[in-house]
């Protein structure tokens, strides 16, 4: 068997997930960690790749014995978790654990993902949001906020999403169903989520300032199919801050 980890952290500290030579990323982490509660060493096998400074309320790993596919453990699955509590540090969490098949795969097994981008709306700075969202002082009204809904709106469906991803990327099929997409305000906070079958290297992030494009009035809603259709990156906005990007949700197949 395999167990799947459900997990949580803050990025701030963390030079992305994945393993970087003489970095500190949430990968490192989570292996050592298993090393100290299995008592061997361990692969862990991550839902994505998170870049530095980016934050998951949920993100899934497998941990397998290192250069197996299997985890062998006396320790009772529900309290795996705990177990993780006790020698992880306070910005990495794993609150949930379950078995899952030898043939399951955390990335690419992956039904759906649902990210959250908050934009801190006010003009003075919050020391309690910083690093985890971004602070955008001109204030989005009502009639901003409208235009940048009407705009996400234009995003949902399958489409080839070039045009939204890092220039220099070298992925080739461009092509993803985007499952829904809505902007919010919640007190001083614009939320903007996005769900998936999957995302492009700062995709997220590109929709996020694209969409401030709209609210500043550099880019009309009714503009954004024609960025899509023409997979120009120069057309699209900039790209939005990591602090204020979360992984929120991973939604695998049955």
């Amino acid at each position: 068997m395999k167990i799947l980890l459900h997990i949580s952290f803050l990025g701030t500290a963390y030079a992305g997930y994945q393993i970087q030579k003489d970095q500190n990323t949430v990968q490192k982490v989570l292996c050592d960690g298993a090393e100290r509660v299995f008592g061997f060493p361990c692969d862990i096998t991550g839902c994505s790749r998170t870049d530095s400074g980016v934050h998951a309320k949920h993100f899934c790993a497998t941990v397998t014995e290192k250069g197996k596919n299997t985890l062998h453990t006396s320790i009772p699955t529900e309290r795996i978790p705990l177990a993780f509590g006790s020698v992880l540090p306070s910005d990495v969490s794993v609150f949930d654990a379950e078995e899952v098949s030898e043939d399951f795969h955390p990335r690419y097994d992956v039904l759906e993902k649902e990210y959250e981008y908050r934009i801190y709306n006010r003009r003075t700075r919050d020391p309690f949001s910083a690093d985890r969202s971004w602070h955008y002082p001109k204030r989005i009204d009502d009639e901003a906020l409208s235009k940048m809904r009407r705009a996400a709106k234009q995003l949902v469906g399958r489409h080839d999403f070039a045009a939204y991803m890092a220039s220099g990327s070298s992925v080739e099929d461009t092509v993803r169903e985007v499952k829904a997409a809505e902007v919010t305000r919640e007190g001083d906070f614009i939320v903007f989520r996005v769900s998936a079958d999957g995302f492009l290297y700062n995709m997220v992030r590109i929709f996020t300032g694209t969409l401030i494009g709209v609210a500043e009035g550099k880019i009309s809603p009714e503009e954004i199919s024609s960025i899509t259709e023409s997979k120009d990156r120069s057309r699209a906005g900039v790209t939005a801050p990591a602090a204020g990007l979360y992984l929120n949700k991973v939604t695998y197949k049955k």
